[in-house]
């Protein structure tokens, strides 16, 4: 059920699901820096934002960012790169906790006034996982544990400006796997020779060269989750 929540100095609604690490959070904005409780009961690894009442970009933090020191984030709406300008006031200098997450004065994430929903994700262990790499553009790309085989992952490279990726396994049946779509943008599902990987029982290889997936150098950060949940999964 929907509850408010006064855990933070902003008073929420949430609607939690603490097994699956899930909540959407509704407040209306302060433009005023202040904290929003969650109901996660665990710091969340992934927080996805929009202001509903304004024209708006999606505001995306992911735990692999390291820091919210200057604001940095991605936006699900656009390929555009990992940014942190300074004028962001996104998430007020300071870290989720296991019941709360921070925001700034900044309209995309607390317009005074307006409506802004969050989604937030924690990691559960055999469920979900969120975190990074650093691809190698080459065929022979990096091995990704996340405890679980994967049915579903979203990928962005947080350094380039290219678009996000989501890979599952309902459309790519066998490895290699090769349809991914774009969500930041409306077009169709795409067959590509390198944007590849091979799904395994315990995580996901990298075996394609995209800049997407796997560019050289670059931080790709990726949020994962379960084909057979809670350490039930088999081997492909």
């Amino acid at each position: 059920s929907t509850v408010s929540n006064t855990d933070g100095s902003i008073t929420s609604s949430v609607r939690a699901n603490q097994t699956a690490g899930f909540s959407a959070v509704q407040w209306i904005g302060t433009a005023t820096a202040g904290t929003v409780g969650h109901g996660l009961g665990a710091s969340p690894d992934l927080l996805i934002v929009k202001n509903y009442g304004e024209s708006a970009d999606w505001m995306v933090w992911h735990s692999a960012f390291g820091s919210a020191g200057s604001g940095e984030h991605l936006s699900i709406n656009t390929n555009a790169a990992k940014g942190s300008p300074t004028s962001r006031a996104l998430w007020n200098n300071t870290l989720p906790t296991n019941s709360v997450f921070s925001v700034g004065s900044d309209g995309h994430v607390n317009s005074s006034g307006k409506g802004i929903v969050a989604y937030c994700f924690a990691p559960v262990e055999g469920y979900s996982a969120f975190g990074s790499y650093t691809g190698n553009g080459s065929s022979d790309g990096p091995f990704v544990f996340t405890g679980f085989r994967p049915r579903f992952i979203l990928f962005k490279n947080a350094n380039d400006t290219v678009n996000w990726r989501i890979i599952d396994t309902a459309r790519s049946t066998i490895n290699v796997m090769d349809d991914y779509l774009s969500p930041n943008t409306s077009g169709v599902e795409v067959a590509s020779s390198v944007n590849q990987l091979d799904v395994l029982s315990n995580g996901f290889k990298l075996r394609g060269t995209s800049g997407g997936t796997n560019g050289s150098g670059d931080q790709i950060i990726y949020a994962a989750f379960a084909e057979h949940p809670f350490k039930t999964s088999r081997a492909r």
